[in-house]
Parts: structure tokens; sequence; C-alpha cells
């Protein structure tokens, strides 16, 4: 069976990434950080069917030793410092984790184990204040934070070591993705768990920045397909992955709580210090490349990614509650509750 090695299989691409390539009958190692807590809860129904071993984005012997140890057919790269509001608090981590890291990775795979094909995790916020409409791979980039800058360095180290040494190293730059496992930081997350505390009674208001901002979200299930299906091609190359849709913050907010039957305009709240130093107010993908070379299509509507989102995280409050982690507010009376 082939052997993929995924960084970053903490995260919400990285267990969707795993469940995908394990039912594809691949042998899934995954790459985790040595933390003082355990971090796995994404991939916990997966935990008996993956390999795990430690290495670091920061540390380049670690990532050779690994490349070394398993000889991967595929490689993943999915780990970085990936929120950008954090980005602008730690502007010079992330860079050591999204841009400098992948040429660490890049270089252990050139010395260790050149004929792996690979995958680098570009992303959308590459190009920041957009330079037209709707963006494709041809699309000029112009970043608007740290963490967009990191990633379009580690996007141009991949092309080099691709047309330096002819790595076999694909690129998708992907727009935004989202999931019930997505972390609670992001804006998707937070309201879709935000709407869910209110409708039970923890919380009477959800606090967030800019309801302007326009992204095209798509589900992550959907995007970790693209991303195997780049490293299964002769020639490697970039790929945009996105629906070609695009929706603000408040048409994500008005649909989370319209799937619980509340208004949204009775709890949301506007905060000043959720807004980014630099702005990126629109972002719409061509993903025509993709389904044109790939065969790749979305398959999760915008509707039904909101309310997937939502019906989850009533879900976890509801059983957050029923083990006391969380307790309902008192100033709600029960009646309201579900």
């Amino acid at each position: 069976m082939p052997t993929a090695l995924i960084t970053g299989i903490t995260g919400q691409d990285g267990s969707y990434l795993a469940e995908y390539l394990l039912d594809l009958g691949y042998r899934v190692v995954g790459v985790t950080r040595r933390t003082s807590t355990d971090t796995g809860i994404r991939f916990e129904h997966l935990r008996d069917r993956i390999e795990l071993t430690s290495a670091d984005l920061l540390d380049q012997t670690s990532l050779l030793g690994v490349v070394d140890r398993y000889q991967p057919d595929e490689v993943y790269n999915l780990a970085a410092q990936s929120f950008v509001p954090t980005s602008w608090e730690q502007p010079v981590l992330t860079g050591e984790f999204t841009a400098l890291g992948v040429t660490r990775l890049l270089e252990s795979i050139r010395v260790a184990r050149p004929g792996a094909r690979v995958y680098q995790a570009s992303s959308s916020e590459m190009f920041g204040k957009v330079q037209s409409m709707p963006q494709n791979e041809s699309t000029p980039f112009y970043p608007r934070s740290p963490y967009g800058v990191s990633k379009l360095y580690g996007h141009w180290i991949a092309v080099n070591y691709r047309e330096s040494y002819g790595l076999h190293v694909s690129s998708g730059i992907l727009f935004n993705h989202e999931s019930p496992r997505r972390g609670l930081e992001f804006v998707t997350r937070k309201i879709s768990y935000g709407v869910a505390r209110i409708k039970q009674g923890v919380d009477r208001e959800l606090r967030l920045g800019n309801l302007e901002a326009q992204r095209d979200w798509g589900f992550a299930g959907d995007y970790v397909r693209a991303m195997h299906l780049m490293l299964q091609r002769e020639e490697p190359g970039d790929y945009v992955v996105a629906t070609g849709e695009t929706h603000s913050v408040r048409e994500f907010c008005a649909a989370a709580f319209a799937a619980v039957g509340l208004d949204w305009e009775e709890y949301v709240l506007v905060d000043p210090a959720f807004f980014r130093p630099a702005e990126v107010d629109l972002l719409v993908g061509d993903a025509t490349r993709a389904r044109r070379i790939l065969g790749w299509e979305s398959t999760v509507s915008f509707p039904e990614l909101v309310t997937m989102m939502v019906d989850a995280d009533m879900a976890l409050v509801a059983d957050e509650l029923a083990r006391g982690i969380i307790r309902r507010h008192p100033a709600v009376p029960f009646s309201s509750f579900p």
C-alpha cells in the first residue's frame, strides 16, 4: 500500500485527509509536535488506524529523520500557524512555521526521498487585496497579513523546488473551507458554536468583527479530495480550489441563527476588537482549472455547510450541558430552551 505522510494531522484538514486516504487503502503516518496536551481529538476515531510520529517544522533534523525513516510516497504539508489574527500578534513565529517550515520540509524530502510527491497547502489569503475578480492561478498576489505573506513564501519556495530540483510539488490555493471540526477561533465556527450556546441558554450575545467581509466558503471534506487528486497527476502544478460563490459574515450569521429559529440581529454585536489591522474584504475563487484537469467538484452548498456546522454544535453544547462542563445563563428563561 502507498504511504502518505501528513504534517498538521491534528488540524481540520489533516483529520479529513487521513480519513479519506485510509478509505483508499493508504498507510497514513501523521506528524505531530510534542506538546503538554493531547491535540488529537479530531482524529481520535482514527487513532488505531494511523501511525503517529513526532517532528517539528522548526527543526530540520526531526523532519529529515521522519522522511528518511518512513520513505513516504506522498507528503501533505498541512502544518502551519493558520489563524490570521494570531499572525499579527506573532508574526515572526508565523513566518518560522508557515514560511521557513516549508523550506525545511522540502529540503528534507530533496535529501531523503526526492521521488515523493508533495502537496503544499497554499491559501487564498495570498490574494489579499485582490487585483481582479474572481481569483485564479494567474491572479497577482497581494497578501494583507503576516499569515498571507508567510503562505506566499511557502507557495513560491514550493515552485522553486519544483523547477530547480525537479521535485513533484503541487500547491493547492485553497479558499476558505469549513466543517464541524474547524477550530473555535475561526469566525465560522465561532458563529455556529455561539448560536448553539445562545439557543440553549448558555450565552445571550455573540461578539464579532467585520460583518461585511466576504469569503468563498466550502466544505473541508470536499477540499481534501482535491489535494489527493493533485498528487495523482503525472505533472505537478498549482490549483485554485473554491466554490465560486461568495458570502459575507453577515450572511453566515443570518443563516446560522435561522437554522435554530432565531433572528441574528437580536444577538450579534459588532466589536472593534475583532477587526484586523488590514482587512481582506472580498475573496472568490475560480476553480475552472481544478475542475477541468483534476475532475474535482464541490458537493456541499453554503446552506448545507452552515446547517451541518450548527447541528454539530447544537449536539456538542447539549453534551457539554449534560456533563456539567458549561451551565445555562440564569437570566435566560428555561422555557426558551429547545
